[in-house]
């Protein structure tokens, strides 16, 4: 009986584990165009838990916002993503990605912003995202949602540099910039018409 009584305590103290422990993260790198925006739409999305503007594709040692400026580091404008996938999807992602936050068919450049640290990238973490980003594009073509190709490239992430804290949050510490106005605002405005399931409450 007392055996029965340990086992059903030891059930009773790992249930009780499981349900606080915190939820599953994961986390993706995306690039496409100025982080500014990029960063913007995804804070507003629900189950996503951090976004940080930054750089991917380079090394750290030009990972500086005056050199990446250049076009000649490897590096994109890129924002890490850290979300909850029991509340987005990977594939919810994409298509705020690829539909909301930036052109997929502008090559090495995006809007007003050219060089190729404004190219469309994705940064995988994971073999999942992988796959999942490769069929989302797949379906994109064969449904022509775009008139022109899909240059966005994919890659596995080996690092990713924050930028410069006078970077992060732009679009909310500057809601009146006229870059934010005219080339931001108009994405927000976008994910709360297109996906407003997505947006957070």
């Amino acid at each position: 009986m007392k055996k029965v009584i340990g086992l059903l305590a030891l059930g009773a103290v790992l249930a009780a584990l499981v349900a606080a422990a915190p939820p599953s993260r994961e986390r993706v790198v995306l690039a496409g165009g100025c982080f500014w925006g990029m960063q913007a739409v995804f804070e507003q999305v629900r189950g996503v838990t951090r976004v940080v503007a930054g750089y991917s594709g380079g090394s750290k040692d030009t990972a500086q916002y005056d050199i990446v400026s250049t076009g000649n580091t490897g590096h994109a404008e890129s924002v890490e993503i850290t979300y909850d996938p029991s509340r987005v999807t990977f594939h919810q992602l994409l298509e705020v990605y690829f539909l909301v936050a930036h052109d997929p068919t502008q090559l090495n450049r995006q809007g007003p912003d050219d060089g190729t640290q404004y190219r469309s990238e994705i940064f995988y973490t994971t073999a999942a995202q992988r796959a999942a980003a490769q069929a989302y594009i797949a379906q994109l073509e064969r449904s022509h949602r775009f008139s022109a190709p899909i240059v966005t490239k994919l890659a596995k992430l080996n690092a990713f540099y924050a930028a410069e804290q006078y970077h992060q949050d732009f679009v909310a510490h500057n809601p009146d910039n006229p870059y934010v106005v005219i080339n931001d605002k108009p994405k927000l405005a976008l994910l709360r018409q297109d996906f407003p399931q997505l947006v957070n409450r």
